[in-house]
């Protein structure tokens, strides 16, 4: 029913002949440092856009000379996946990853893409993450051409309990969900803001999917409206709207969409790299042990090592 009632709103609201803003700040009930994170808030909401434009560009330009994507844990950390790119024809005029500026979400921060499903392969593994403000420790999500294929947690000692838990608030009853979105979150001071205040578990999802990488289950960014024509302040067209399951909105509506989308966050200090590969087997590391290292990008380390 979710899933008809979803196609039902497009079919009236179709999703592009709106525009939509969205911002967020904290209220009194966040605690006794309510006055400090309303402050810290402001200044997440308002970073300047051109730095964040530039910067960012800079991690969209390496990652369109690849065609995956390497995400490798460290530590306890047992993330390690393979992320497949869709194919550009035309690199002069196209872009695989959006430059998501401060236009339609606020706060800036975050480069993101659909993921191509096929060849998309592996674990993707978090100690401790809040999901609609629930807590999941040792949160593990087995991806196998880019969906859901196994999973598990430690919220209770029986795994049967872990996996029904799972099932409904990951995958809201599905017995498996695509991978709809891969992005690099680069609101390095809203993820210093959340640790430094205890806070993760609070931030609501527009700071949230910033503070870091993510991946998530369900539907891709594009939802409904894979034919609006999207481009980046550079001009090149974002063209990686889609894969193979929204690929059906066309022959079967209802085997095309699942009405979810759950952003999964990593955190820095469990990355030990994002490297994107190139067809010749060459990386180009953008992230290692938590910081960034691509050129152009060490700006974003300044909040994490203070």
């Amino acid at each position: 029913m979710p899933i008809l009632s979803s196609l039902l709103q497009n079919e009236f609201m179709p999703g592009d002949d709106y525009q939509f803003t969205i911002i967020a700040f904290p209220i009194p009930a966040i605690g006794p440092d309510f006055e400090e994170i309303f402050r810290e808030t402001m200044k997440i909401n308002t970073l300047d856009v051109e730095t964040y434009q530039r910067i960012q560009q800079c991690l969209i330009d390496a990652l369109d000379q690849g065609e995956r994507v390497h995400v490798k844990g460290k530590g306890d950390n047992r993330t390690d996946i393979i992320v497949a790119l869709a194919p550009l024809k035309d690199p002069a005029t196209e872009t695989r990853f959006e430059n998501c500026l401060a236009d339609v979400n606020i706060p800036v921060g975050e480069v993101f893409t659909s993921p191509k499903l096929e060849g998309t392969n592996g674990v993707l593994h978090v100690s401790y993450v809040y999901l609609n403000q629930l807590l999941f420790q040792e949160l593990e999500i087995k991806i196998t051409e880019g969906k859901v294929t196994d999973y598990t947690c430690r919220n209770y000692d029986e795994e049967r309990k872990n996996k029904a838990f799972i099932k409904e608030h990951v995958l809201f009853h599905h017995d498996t969900l695509p991978l709809g979105e891969f992005a690099i979150g680069t609101n390095t001071l809203a993820y210093r803001m959340g640790r430094k205040y205890g806070i993760l578990d609070k931030l609501p999802i527009l700071i949230a999917e910033k503070t870091g990488p993510h991946f998530a289950v369900g539907d891709t960014c594009y939802s409904h409206s894979e034919e609006v024509v999207v481009r980046n302040p550079d001009g090149k067209e974002m063209i990686a709207k889609e894969n193979s399951c929204s690929a059906l909105r066309k022959s079967d509506p209802a085997s095309a969409y699942f009405n979810c989308h759950l952003d999964i966050t990593l955190p820095f200090d469990e990355l030990e790299k994002i490297a994107v590969i190139k067809e010749n087997g060459e990386e180009i590391v953008l992230i290692r042990d938590g910081k960034f290292v691509l050129p152009g990008t060490e700006g974003l380390n300044k909040p994490l090592e203070e």
